[in-house]
């Protein structure tokens, strides 16, 4: 990319829309598990899952296509392709429940902050620390990252993510007890200042916070904590929902727990604006009574029949259990690579996490150094956890052996070329 379309960049669009790499890519074409520049040049997309079924998948965009030239307008209309995917997608939730459909994951997530106030008539919400939901006021809130303007409001808690219960490189296993007690201490706290304990809002995975390593059954006390309460658990499923865990379609699903609502983000229709929610009939009721609601895009017929062709594809390719295939033997190759920085290597299907540590601090410098090396071989991914020092890998679901390979090894020359 050159200087003049980074200064026209910086010109036209300003400081507040992020770009990757301290040499950024002009990324003009996608197909499959690979992005191309604007020279030609091939590179491995290990970085979004936005491109679900691989970037360009030909039947998504086939089906896309072939509905914007019949009809695109909003859903206050009958249209019969809108229920066939509610039906569909509500044959792979683990409880009865009705979808709406909405634009974002952020949106989705506001909604579902909406629908626990409805419910409990209370308003004050639980995160973990490190988290990200979105991008609407609400939903930043519960954003941990960074602090608001003025602070946190008073009717947000935040409570430690298991990765930061367990010293780098240690063990989860005695944790579930602590985080199910930092939860009920949030939810004393709401209730003592009077706004009351509406919901806990979690990736089930928690993904942004670092990919900790939890097993089953890490949550069982903080449901049953949550539970006693008369509280919402609200399950942000934009990252490890649609079989990306591989094990099972949803990350609630693996981890043994029923939520309340669940939410989706853009890999519901492979990166195009379709998200949205399911939640039990009680919930939308109660939800529909207190604010009502209405989104003139979110559901109209072109989403759906991306969306629509998205569940088709992962099962007609077998993609849940190509994470699984794949991602397993992607770990045990990642396991295998030794480099005194490494503390541990982690993940579920295709998502993982290498986190990298100096005398027991995180190593933040060092992971974006290996970030940016591998870019520059040709190999995108990222960096997640509280201090930015853990490395992501979170490829399109069509990832493969050979992709895996090429992963793997030049990951293993960027260690051999860090200081120990």
């Amino acid at each position: 990319m050159g200087n003049d379309l980074l200064e026209r960049r910086a010109r036209l669009l300003g400081p507040n829309v992020p770009i990757f790499y301290d040499r950024p890519v002009e990324i003009v074409r996608g197909q499959g598990a690979y992005l191309f520049d604007a020279r030609g040049q091939r590179y491995l997309d290990a970085y979004n899952n936005v491109a679900h079924c691989g970037h360009s998948h030909p039947r998504i965009v086939k089906a896309i296509c072939e509905q914007a030239g019949v009809l695109n307008t909003h859903t206050r209309y009958l249209h019969e392709g809108i229920l066939d995917y509610a039906e569909t997608l509500l044959g792979k939730v683990s409880f009865p429940g009705q979808l709406l459909m909405t634009c974002t994951g952020s949106e989705a997530n506001d909604v579902a902050l909406r629908m626990a106030q409805a419910v409990t008539g209370k308003r004050g919400f639980i995160a973990t620390d490190n988290t990200y939901h979105g991008n609407t006021t609400a939903v930043a809130h519960l954003s941990t990252r960074r602090p608001p303007i003025g602070g946190w409001p008073d009717h947000i808690r935040r409570v430690p993510a298991p990765d930061s219960l367990a010293p780098l490189g240690g063990s989860l296993d005695a944790q579930p007890e602590a985080f199910a007690a930092n939860v009920a201490r949030a939810i004393d706290e709401l209730e003592a200042s009077g706004h009351g304990f509406a919901g806990f809002m979690l990736c089930p995975i928690f993904a942004n916070e670092g990919m900790p390593g939890v097993a089953p059954g890490f949550l069982d006390p903080t449901v049953e904590v949550i539970r006693r309460a008369g509280g919402l658990i609200l399950c942000d499923e934009v990252q490890p929902g649609f079989g990306r865990i591989g094990s099972n379609f949803w990350g609630h699903e693996w981890l043994g727990f029923t939520p309340d609502v669940v939410t989706m983000g853009k890999p519901m229709g492979n990166g195009h604006p379709v998200a949205g929610l399911v939640a039990a009939p009680q919930v939308m009721a109660a939800f529909r009574e207190a604010f009502g609601y209405f989104n003139t895009f979110g559901g109209n017929p072109v989403s759906v029949a991306a969306a629509m062709e998205v569940l088709r594809v992962i099962e007609d390719e077998g993609l849940q259990e190509n994470a699984a295939e794949v991602g397993a033997y992607l770990l045990d190759g990642l396991r295998e690579l030794s480099h005194p920085l490494i503390a541990d290597t982690r993940g579920l299907g295709l998502f993982l996490g290498i986190e990298l540590a100096r005398d027991g601090e995180p190593a933040s410098a060092e992971a974006g150094r290996i970030v940016e090396a591998m870019r520059d071989r040709h190999v995108l991914m990222g960096r997640v956890g509280r201090a930015q020092h853990i490395l992501k890998i979170r490829p399109p679901m069509v990832f493969s052996r050979a992709d895996a390979d090429e992963l793997i090894g030049n990951l293993s020359d960027c260690f051999e070329e860090l200081p120990a």
